[in-house]
């Protein structure tokens, strides 16, 4: 028997930081999310697996339309085998005002309490609770029944668990170690969009999402094949189901003149298709290092994506440039000659706490006047080793108009 493990898989949400463009979005991009779902229910057809556990966040918040929910209607019916759903923080019951009757094969897991379900044809018994707001800050895996003695137990959890990255909002936390407690074994977690072994016998995993949606949700995204033989837990394994890929390419320029800069993009892009597996490719380029070209690369910006996107063609794919971030300074010797006693007095004044800490706080006012749904990509620093990139930029940029000024 085998069984899909999905989570985040955010119907019809946007790709971020690409909707302000002034050129129509290709199909690719419209509808990413859609074509991964799609791909997610192939491939549970072609692995004849028993059922499908969605982990939460099948929706991105309240549909705009019917579509979205039409469109999963459709697909679990050519899905054809039994789901269970669990609501997430994006799609708790709250979030979702627009309804539609789930299909006959869909089970959604309560809101209320945890709920078991036992299939002892399929000899499982799945356990879970749906999000029934969006804030849930206590643990609900506390909660879950004892497992069933004679079935394979799976718990369907969405929880931020025990993640100290930052990089995910606090919901639901548990301790992976009370899991194991549980004796269930398999848990089935969303959330966290990056795929993730917590612990394995039992199995601890967070799938990641199915496709990547901003510049730092980059590398394969897919889902977790289960193959279970004789009732225990054989192999778990990740399948790709991204229709198109982001990645975070940095370029070093140091010492690059004109054509070595062009050469060394270019190289980048064949070597970011080919880790891509061909797919189309969205790009976070920085340029890094220390070149004669700094001054000059701010103006560059729409001819460098253009050759980005050239030499992807020459390779046989299909890239677009999500943005082109310049870490760049001009050569040592300008930067030392004419500004590095007012750099040092900057950089000092940074280990002052009482300079440092109120204009964090500033920088922390302002990332919170920005919109939520691209708080994540804005390049605010957080801290003083942020503070202190910060200012050397701004001071590259001085450096890089006396160099320009003195050159007429």
């Amino acid at each position: 028997m085998k069984f899909l493990h999905a989570a985040d898989i955010h119907l019809d949400s946007p790709m971020a930081g690409l909707q302000a463009r002034a050129e129509p979005l290709p199909a690719e991009l419209r509808d990413c999310t859609r074509q991964a779902f799609a791909a997610l229910v192939d491939l549970a057809i072609e692995e004849d697996v028993a059922f499908l556990v969605i982990a939460g966040d099948l929706y991105d918040g309240d549909w705009k339309d019917f579509s979205t929910g039409l469109f999963f209607t459709a697909q679990m019916q050519r899905l054809g085998r039994p789901c269970f759903l669990l609501r997430g923080n994006h799609d708790a019951h709250s979030q979702i005002t627009r309804r539609l009757k789930l299909p006959d094969n869909v089970h959604e897991f309560s809101a209320r309490r945890p709920e078991s379900v036992l299939r002892r044809d399929l000899g499982v018994a799945l356990h879970g609770q749906s999000f029934p707001q969006r804030e849930v800050p206590e643990d609900l895996s506390a909660a879950y029944p004892d497992s069933v003695p004679g079935l394979l137990n799976i718990g369907v959890l969405h929880s931020s668990a025990d993640d100290a990255s930052g990089e995910h909002a606090t919901y639901a936390p548990c301790n992976p170690l009370r899991l194991r407690e549980k004796g269930y074994e398999y848990w089935a977690l969303g959330h966290i969009h990056q795929r993730r072994v917590l612990h394995e016998r039992p199995w601890i995993v967070f799938p990641g999402n199915i496709q990547g949606r901003h510049a730092k949700e980059t590398g394969s995204k897919g889902c977790t094949l289960v193959t279970v033989e004789d009732g225990r837990i054989a192999t778990v394994e990740h399948r790709g189901l991204d229709v198109l890929r982001w990645a975070a390419l940095e370029v070093d320029a140091t010492g690059a003149d004109d054509t070595d800069l062009l050469d060394r993009l270019a190289t980048a892009m064949r070597g970011a298709l080919d880790e891509a597996e061909q797919r189309p490719l969205l790009a976070r380029v920085t340029l890094t290092g220390e070149t004669a070209l700094h001054a000059a690369l701010p103006d560059r910006i729409e001819e460098l994506c253009a050759h980005c996107a050239g030499a992807a063609i020459e390779a046989g794919g299909r890239l677009w440039i999500e943005k082109i971030r310049l870490r760049t300074r001009p050569p040592a010797r300008l930067a030392a000659d004419t500004l590095e006693p007012l750099r040092r007095a900057f950089l000092d004044a940074l280990d002052d706490r009482a300079v440092a800490e109120p204009l964090r706080a500033e920088l922390d006012a302002l990332r919170l006047r920005v919109p939520a749904p691209i708080r994540a990509e804005v390049d605010i620093p957080a801290d003083v080793a942020g503070l202190t990139r910060l200012g050397d930029e701004a001071w590259d940029l001085v450096a890089a108009a006396l160099a320009a000024e003195s050159a007429r």
